[in-house]
């Protein structure tokens, strides 16, 4: 019989699925916060237990092996159940002996929360649809794509109905700060967040970056509002010049301050916003390499594939998986190969 609390002593119970690749310091945020609670109140108000598929240890993607408590029988009696992933969004996706049981617990009322990709395992199982999600600006764009029915927001964390959603990294913890206000007291909640030196607990709506994550901050607004505009054309590029013209310079002036602002012209920056979108879009979703290249501004499969080996050293049908072996893209001045081929 699935429940909340433990009547006799008001403890709620939470349980912590890991799935393989998961973050280890994204376990260890979330429970310490617990524990600390705990400690403060000589109480023991939250009681948890971490399992996995099979009831079998799991490897964090930092390669630590964890041991768990048990398989999912073990998380029986919890009131709230978060699932924890980071990499390989596709395997993530498809951990069908999870699903049914989660839907499982969506049937119970059992508060479900996903933390960093654990949110797609919610996703897949269509019971995220019509709510809000918060989800890591770099799987934002492939989340989207895939559960459209879905708010996806880049976001701290989402509390939407019976649902958690968190980015992961140092967002969880102001999640379960949150989550303890909410489920014991919220003064406690302001004293654990003292004990764990967060300052100010930032509340769930804050923005994980200043911008949408596709490219660095720019610091001239003119070259932000230039990055806006050729976020919104990813799929139909604009000449550099008529962005120029949109923002009131000319295209001289507009290099001038691109590489004041970013370190790189113009079209190199314009390109690698557009192979950072084709990069998530190959790892994260379903999409044919050739959807990927029409929909990222490519005019020819060919032309894609050449850019694409000439920004990541493979070709793109190789890279279909969000693995830590898979190749990044680093969007800072310096780390791009765009700009020596631009004219390539």
């Amino acid at each position: 019989m699935l429940g909340s609390f433990d009547h006799g002593t008001c403890m709620r119970k939470l349980a912590f699925l890991v799935l393989p690749e998961f973050s280890a310091l994204g376990l260890a945020a979330a429970i310490e916060p617990l524990f600390v609670a705990n400690w403060l109140a000589q109480e023991r108000l939250f009681a948890w237990t971490v399992v996995s598929a099979d009831g079998r240890a799991v490897r964090a993607s930092n390669g630590t092996v964890t041991p768990v408590d048990g398989d999912l029988a073990a998380a029986e009696g919890s009131g709230t159940v978060f699932v924890l992933a980071s990499f390989d969004s596709a395997a993530v996706a498809g951990q069908r002996p999870v699903l049914p049981w989660l839907r499982r617990l969506a049937r119970f009322g059992v508060e479900l929360g996903g933390i960093e990709t654990g949110s797609l395992a919610l996703a897949e199982a269509g019971l995220l649809d019509g709510h809000t999600a918060a989800v890591h600006w770099d799987n934002l764009t492939g989340f989207q794509e895939r559960y459209p029915a879905v708010r996806a927001v880049p976001q701290l964390y989402a509390v939407s109905g019976g649902r958690i959603t968190c980015a992961g990294a140092s967002a969880i913890l102001d999640m379960m700060a949150g989550w303890i206000g909410r489920h014991a007291d919220p003064g406690l909640a302001g004293e654990v967040a003292e004990h764990l030196l967060l300052g100010r607990v930032r509340p769930p709506e804050t923005g994980q970056r200043e911008t949408d994550g596709e490219a660095p901050p720019a610091a001239d607004p003119v070259v932000a509002q230039a990055l806006e505009i050729m976020r919104d054309t990813i799929d139909e590029p604009l000449p550099c010049a008529a962005i120029a013209d949109r923002v009131g310079l000319s295209l001289r002036q507009l290099e001038r301050r691109f590489r004041q602002a970013l370190g790189r012209p113009v079209q190199a920056q314009y390109l690698l916003l557009r192979m950072a979108k084709a990069h998530q879009l190959l790892q994260q979703t379903r999409l044919s390499v050739t959807e990927v290249a029409f929909s990222c501004g490519f005019p020819s499969l060919e032309y894609f594939s050449r850019r694409y080996r000439a920004q990541f050293g493979c070709k793109p049908s190789t890279d279909r998986r969000q693995s830590t072996t898979a190749p990044v893209l680093r969007q800072k001045p310096g780390h791009s190969l765009i700009e020596r081929s631009e004219n390539s």
